[in-house]
């Protein structure tokens, strides 16, 4: 391993770009320096560009001007779904090693565009899938391919999204609509799938999934109520009130400064006065049963792989619940995986438990996924390979769109790879 110190340039510095993956690369003195950021809103240009010590000169308002010419060794793109595959693109022009946040892309032909543009170019890219490089996963795979329960037979996999989770990103916020993100099996669940492909450990065959938008419409809202919920008689009431979602939330977990979600409904530092203008005026204080959404609210997919293994995988915004579950049945056992615990059945004899504090630091985003992945992204710049690189990555993006188009017919099984 070098010690060689590789410069970075950043497209979008939000709340992954910036907040995240940013001050991640930022703290790392000795394997990176920040040379560049690239960003329309000002305030978060600005903000960004002191804390992170970039020039003036080398901070972009214009992503033509920023990409006109090669400004690092590599590439943070953190911007919408939509972008990424011609950011993706021209990156590889200039010869950038690119880190690319999930979703990929927002349909099936732009992943195959990507793909081949890659290959064409000989670029090099690895993707934010941060829970590949947490502990607790990293140790559920160990325990299956060690035989831990005997021979993989089926996955159960349940991403609750949770109800104010679901209000704030999937029915206020940018990945409401489908026109600019990717399907929310995807926006939302890339990282389960591509978790269940690396523990199922083959390709995968055939998919089926049901599911739609069900309770955040207009037809669903209660009587005699507003646009806005600060305009509305439910405003105390209503669990999805922007007042309780954004104000009382965040005082309750102490009016943190700079934290999601309220640092992307305003502009850090996060103040009262500022989130109270914000839902008066701004799209995250729209009424949920009154905004311009398609993203469905409740999925279900089946999967069979080339090995034999099953896997189904449930997202719901109904759950108060925060935290995924995993249930891996084998031959001989069954391993139970939560936020909490990985507790080891094995038939006939006496459960085990590994403590997931034992695992991870709980302080770090994602278990420690986040620094996983940057750590992971410095070796991929020394040259070795990443376990999350385009072509790693490609299977749970083929799975997520076969299923939308499963979806979308009812529920038709569809053939994964004849796509």
């Amino acid at each position: 391993m070098t010690n060689k110190i590789f410069t970075v340039a950043i497209l979008g510095v939000g709340s992954r770009g910036g907040n995240a993956y940013g001050r991640i690369i930022n703290r790392m003195k000795d394997k990176f320096q920040i040379v560049a950021l690239c960003d329309p809103r000002v305030g978060r240009l600005e903000s960004f560009g002191e804390e992170f010590g970039v020039p003036v000169d080398m901070r972009f308002t214009d992503e033509g001007e920023f990409m006109r010419e090669r400004r690092a060794d590599a590439l943070l793109i953190a911007t919408y779904d939509c972008d990424h595959k011609r950011q993706c693109i021209r990156a590889f022009q200039l010869g950038y090693k690119v880190l690319l946040e999930k979703s990929i892309t927002t349909s099936l032909e732009e992943c195959k565009e990507l793909m081949a543009a890659q290959r064409e170019l000989s670029g090099e890219a690895a993707v934010c899938h941060v829970l590949r490089y947490s502990p607790i996963y990293q140790k559920a795979e160990e325990l299956l391919r060690g035989g831990a329960v005997g021979r993989l037979v089926t996955i159960e996999a349940y991403e609750p999204v949770g109800y104010w989770h679901q209000a704030h990103s999937f029915v206020r916020g940018n990945a409401r609509s489908t026109a600019g993100a990717s399907p929310m099996i995807l926006a939302k669940c890339c990282h389960d799938l591509d978790l269940i492909c690396s523990f199922a450990g083959a390709e995968c065959v055939s998919a089926s999934s049901m599911g739609g938008l069900s309770f955040f419409t207009e037809e669903n809202a209660p009587e005699n109520t507003a646009e806005r919920c600060t305009d509305c008689r439910l405003l105390d009431e209503c669990p999805y009130s922007a007042k309780r979602l954004y104000i009382e939330r965040w005082k309750q977990n102490g009016s943190p400064s700079d934290e999601w979600p309220t640092n992307m409904v305003v502009a850090a530092p996060v103040t009262e006065e500022k989130l109270m203008e914000a839902i008066a005026d701004g799209q995250y204080g729209r009424c949920v049963f009154r905004c311009d959404n398609d993203a469905v609210d409740h999925q279900t997919v089946l999967m069979e792989f080339k090995n034999g293994v099953k896997a189904t995988l449930t997202m719901t915004a109904f759950t108060d619940e925060r935290g995924r579950c995993y249930k891996f049945h084998g031959t001989y056992g069954q391993i139970t995986v939560t936020d909490k615990e990985i507790k080891i059945t094995r038939y006939g004899e006496a459960t085990e438990y590994v403590s997931v504090d034992s695992l991870v630091d709980k302080s770090l985003a994602h278990g420690g996924g986040d620094v996983g992945l940057i750590n992971s992204f410095y070796s991929m710049l020394c040259g070795e390979s990443s376990r999350t690189d385009l072509e790693s990555s490609y299977e749970g993006y083929l799975i997520g769109f076969a299923a939308e188009r499963s979806r979308l017919s009812g529920g038709k099984l569809v053939s994964v790879h004849d796509s």
